[in-house]
């Protein structure tokens, strides 16, 4: 499981650029929206953690077409299928994989861009802790977009359609947490635990509807 977990963590760096795209992508969403909104540093600080949280989530879904195609291309995808280990915990450590070469660089360039944004030191804690623990429920997510896609020659494409609706409720709540990190009548704890539940309850889903998905396209 080891060597999965560093074979893979080479492979999403190496693969296109992977981790500098997804960073550069994130960037550049954040950093057109003063030029979209005026130089008003006010609602630059309002607006900052959701136009983070959203450009993290474009970012995140840059990749997710490429978890299995490697694989696919090099003919290891049989392989995969029929060792021994469960295909269900290999999927969980690709998309730990992944994770960690994709979204953890995203984590951890938040605090830039919150500044960027005009953002507080409270705000830019909040955005960065709920982005570590929602973003890996978008990977998870993604596994089974990407696996649903793998054989299609073009499913990146694909892939963004079937993650993005689901990625809602991610969203959703960690933008409601963020925002209520900064706002008093507002208790932070309610949505960040709705937004673990969500990132532990993906952890399952995930893998194993990957899984199916690519059993069934081996078929």
């Amino acid at each position: 499981m080891m060597a999965l977990f560093l074979r893979d963590l080479k492979l999403s760096v190496r693969a296109g650029g992977g981790t500098f795209v997804g960073v550069l992508f994130f960037t550049t969403v954040v950093a057109v929206i003063p030029f979209g909104v005026g130089p008003d540093l006010n609602l630059l600080s309002r607006i900052g953690p959701a136009i983070v949280w959203i450009g993290a989530l474009l970012s995140a879904l840059l990749g997710l077409d490429r978890l299995f195609q490697a694989e696919r291309d090099d003919g290891s995808l049989d392989i995969l299928l029929m060792q021994e280990t469960p295909l269900v915990l290999t999927v969980l450590i690709k998309c730990l994989a992944h994770w960690v070469a994709t979204g953890l660089p995203l984590v951890l360039a938040s605090p830039l861009l919150g500044l960027f944004m005009n953002m507080d030191e409270i705000a830019i804690g909040a955005v960065m802790l709920t982005l570590l623990v929602g973003s890996p429920a978008i990977t998870f997510i993604g596994a089974a977009g990407a696996a649903v896609a793998v054989a299609l020659p073009r499913g990146g494409l694909l892939v963004s359609i079937l993650v993005l609706p689901l990625a809602v409720p991610i969203l959703i709540f960690g933008v409601s947490a963020s925002y209520a990190a900064v706002e008093d009548p507002a208790p932070f704890m309610p949505p960040f635990l709705f937004l673990t539940a969500i990132t532990l309850l993906f952890a399952v889903i995930g893998p194993v509807g990957a899984a199916a998905a690519l059993r069934n396209s081996a078929d």
